[in-house]
């Protein structure tokens, strides 16, 4: 019966968390399948009036021959338009200030991991959380994105650097080299084997697109933070290889079509040197060609750049390519990168981006029609219509500039509000399905908690009072309220929700479980009750009380559990543990010296047993200030003796433990600043970590190494010690290698091999 009870809280508990995460993780916005994405593009907007047809049906053509983009791994804004920038950057902050090119600031919403940073760049869709968990095993991306576009069109496509886009688009690039991410120490290699590919591919002419993605400084900022002397010559190598690409690009333009060279981050840096939280990336779009002129009005000022989503890159870069808007996409177009275009190919720009996205409402949402967005976008085509007509009449009049002026921002505020609610769609959870599987997960736990005394007592015997709940009259009133309070939530929900979308047999299912969790909870807590008011049927055993240290390992694990609510809990909760490991020391002190000086340590009646039985003081002396004459027996004086010499020490030992601890904490807590607001404060781990004092380091380390292996040593074989020896002598010798320690043979000056 236990084994049935336990299989049955797993399998309900299984089914509370499911809803749960189905609440959690709301299912992203989807079009249709990638093998359907390739159909016509929408025409422009047929003019009102009969006979009149537009004569654009098809995709606009290419706005650049060649376009690179230069990826570099967790750059963040302020690394161009801050004093690093002007510093580390000479060539590319001389290039924005010129005016020469589109500066913007790209926000990246959270997960801040690579890989769905790399599917929302070519997406323009909002990954989930859930992609995090795929981050580590990247498997091939097969919605309508960026990079199939461009290979089923005929571009060749060159790939060089992180091994994630290799593996998300097998079989696009026809040529790539790439880079493992995860040798997170490796500052140099990850990004020498990118650029060694750089001289040969410029000076080629048999690819259309090159993508480059650095690592370099994104290794930097996990190892050593953004502030580090390492990222000021790693911004250096960066704008050096920017330079020789514009430079290369510039040298083989053409009077009909510009270059694009595009230099983006996939996430930002934070000041402890994780990724962050809506990190902020520069983005520059750079028009390799001095022949298109660049309208004054679309470069932004150095110090104030327009913030863009980093979701608008992928719209943006498939019109300038001439492929089609990826189906998934929630971004809009960047249109200072269209602006040196006529009216009418940017209202095409802009009418086919919001098409596309008004059709992903469509698909998404039931009540589309009463979109904000999508009430607009019918306003601004119909619009578009007008202008069409007046155009096609030949009419060149201030009256068609000014009227294509207006659509154009009918169209911009239409483009805002289609994205903004598809990506609340994507961001908003279901909590309706969250509450329903947090009500069933907290009901098991209960139950559980419930039996677990009955569970390890000698009998281990726990009965669920079953049969009373199913047949009472508060299983029933439990039943119909939940079914009203669901029926009540699914009619008024605006959004749509997972657990009402299920059936209604399945939904009333769910609520008869819930109701007859919560009986059996009431009638177990009942019985508990009932048989504590039952006299006892053996003799009266007193039961002790809680201790304080009780109280206290209580109340600091709901006071934890509690302050894990808040993210600055999260990201200070070293102190928390502090304060409770420091007050529980503490308490324990106080708990050892009331025991040991302050309660009687045995009483008279003990002490006339432990006289009388003699012949057993070994294993059973409790006491030590025991009168017993020494002339009963030599045998029993040793014995007492030697017990009162272990008992002593023993107090000691524990009296001094939690001081030692105490001492030991805090030596600890001076070793790192950790968690974000005092990480930057100095500590004994930057003293120890500093190039000055790396021979007291590799002192500290060797010690450290030899005391793990002597205090383990002692229990293994052989075969294990040798293994261990080893083991320890490869991590010191590593560290030696990537020069945080030192060799003891190691000869001034002299490198040692890797």
């Amino acid at each position: 019966r236990s084994g049935v009870f336990a299989s049955s809280c797993l399998l309900v508990q299984a089914l509370g968390v499911a809803l749960f995460l189905r609440g959690f993780f709301p299912v992203p916005v989807r079009s249709v399948p990638r093998r359907e994405a390739r159909a016509d593009p929408p025409a422009e907007p047929a003019p009102p009036g009969p006979g009149m047809v537009s004569n654009w049906t098809k995709i606009p053509p290419p706005l650049f021959k060649k376009v690179v983009i230069v990826l570099i791994d967790a750059l963040r804004d302020d690394f161009v338009f801050g004093s690093k920038g002007k510093q580390f950057m000479p060539y590319t902050t001389q290039v924005v200030e010129k005016g020469t090119s589109y500066s913007f600031i790209a926000e990246a919403k959270p997960p801040t991991v690579t890989m769905p940073r790399i599917k929302a760049l070519m997406t323009g869709s909002i990954p989930g959380f859930i992609d995090v968990v795929v981050n580590l095993n990247s498997p091939a991306l097969l919605d309508d994105n960026l990079i199939w576009q461009a290979k089923t069109a005929g571009k060749r496509i060159v790939f060089y650097g992180d091994d994630t886009w290799v593996k998300l688009f097998p079989k696009h690039f026809v040529e790539y080299d790439g880079t493992t991410s995860f040798f997170v120490s490796d500052f140099t290699e990850v990004d020498d084997n990118v650029t060694r590919h750089l001289d040969r591919v410029l000076k080629r002419e048999d690819w259309d697109l090159l993508i480059l993605h650095y690592l370099g400084l994104d290794h930097i900022g996990h190892m050593t933070g953004p502030n580090s002397p390492l990222v000021g010559p790693k911004l250096r190598e960066m704008d050096n290889i920017l330079k020789k690409i514009h430079i290369s690009l510039l040298s083989k333009e053409e009077a009909s079509l510009p270059n694009l060279l595009v230099v983006c981050g996939d996430h930002g840096m934070s000041e402890t040197g994780s990724h962050g939280v809506n990190s902020l990336q520069f983005v520059y779009w750079l028009r390799c060609s001095v022949v298109g002129t660049i309208p004054a009005t679309s470069s932004a000022p150095l110090a104030q750049p327009e913030h863009v989503q980093q979701t608008d890159l992928a719209c943006t870069l498939a019109i300038g390519l001439g492929l089609p808007i990826s189906r998934n996409s929630v971004g809009n177009l960047i249109l200072p990168v269209v602006g040196g275009k006529t009216m009418r190919e940017q209202l095409r720009f802009v009418h086919l981006n919001g098409f596309q996205l008004s059709r992903l409402l469509q698909e998404n949402t039931p009540a589309y029609e009463k979109d904000p967005g999508y009430e607009h976008f019918k306003i601004a085509e119909k619009s578009h219509g007008n202008w069409i007509k007046l155009y096609l009449e030949g009419n060149n009049s201030e009256v068609l500039l000014n009227l294509g002026k207006k659509v154009l921002k009918q169209y911009l505020e239409a483009l805002k509000t289609l994205s903004s609610s598809l990506s609340k769609q994507v961001a908003q959870y279901d909590m309706y399905s969250m509450m329903v599987g947090t009500v069933i997960i907290m009901e098991v736990l209960l139950l559980l908690l419930l039996s677990v005394p009955k569970a390890l007592s000698k009998r281990a015997e726990f009965e669920v009072p079953l049969s009373p709940p199913l047949f009472s009259l508060l299983f029933y009133l439990m039943c119909l309220m939940l079914c009203a309070v669901h029926v009540i939530v699914c009619t008024s929900a605006e959004s749509l929700c997972y657990f009402c979308s299920l059936s209604w047999l399945t939904a009333v299912g769910v609520m008869m479980l819930i109701s007859a969790l919560m009986c059996g909870i009431l009638s177990a807590i009942a019985k508990i009750f009932e048989n504590s008011r039952l006299p006892p049927k053996g003799p009266i055993v007193s039961s002790s009380s809680w201790s304080e240290v009780d109280v206290l390992i209580l109340t600091g694990t709901i006071g934890h559990v509690l302050s894990l609510g808040a993210s600055s809990f999260i990201e200070e909760e070293h102190q928390t543990w502090y304060f409770l490991i420091n007050t529980l020391c503490l308490v324990l002190c106080q708990e050892l010296c009331r025991n040991n000086f302050l309660l009687k340590e045995c009483d008279p009646q003990h002490s006339m047993n432990v006289k009388q039985n003699f012949d057993s003081t070994g294993e059973n002396l409790e006491c030590k200030n025991i009168d017993i004459p020494a002339a009963s027996n030599s045998k029993l004086g040793k014995a007492t003796s030697s017990s009162e010499f272990i008992k002593g020490s023993d107090k000691w030992i524990s009296l001094a433990t939690p001081w030692i601890i105490l001492i030991c904490c805090r030596l600890l807590r001076s070793l790192n600043q950790t968690g974000v607001q005092w990480a930057h404060r100095p500590d004994f781990g930057h003293w120890l970590t500093s190039s000055e004092h790396k021979s007291e380091l590799s002192f500290l380390a060797a010690i450290s190494l030899l005391m793990i292996f002597f205090l383990v040593q002692r229990r293994c074989s052989l075969v294990s010690k040798i293994a261990m020896a080893l083991g320890l002598l490869g991590v010191y010798s590593y560290r030696a290698a990537i020069g945080n320690v030192i060799f003891p043979w190691q000869h001034g000056g002299k490198d040692i091999s890797k």
